[in-house]
């Protein structure tokens, strides 16, 4: 279940993620830079990155920085505090809570590589200990 001490969920939609996801990249990009990085990834013209950066930055999910006289953007947002998120509200809405239904259904679905299966059992193994 949800740790109640966690921040609430932030909203990030499919448009924004694509966003989102530039900026994950590591590097603070300028406006232009952004606007290049999304567009070669979409069939969005300038008008609508330019609305989906507006939006994060009205969620605080990303902020402007001033660096080299000019303004960049950076996420706020930690890609992994993100994940955590969605893949809570991802098992809860759906599974109850219960991490084993949701590996038995991609389990199901996909077949487990060795590897997937190893880094499992050290898992479980991990929270045993």
């Amino acid at each position: 279940m949800r740790n109640m001490l966690q921040e609430p969920r932030m909203n990030i939609t499919d448009a924004e993620f694509k966003v989102m996801d530039a900026l994950w990249a590591g590097r603070p990009l300028s406006a232009e830079q952004l606007i290049a990085e999304v567009r070669g990834r979409t069939t969005w013209g300038e008008a609508t990155v330019k609305t989906l950066i507006n939006r994060l930055i009205k969620k605080e999910a990303i902020r402007s920085v001033r660096a080299d006289g000019r303004h960049r953007y950076e996420a706020a947002l930690e890609k992994e505090a993100f994940a955590l998120s969605e893949s809570e509200t991802l098992l809860d809405r759906l599974f109850g809570g219960e991490v084993a239904p949701l590996v038995a259904q991609f389990a199901q679905r996909r077949s487990l590589s060795p590897q997937d299966r190893e880094r499992l059992r050290a898992i479980i193994d991990a929270m045993d200990d």
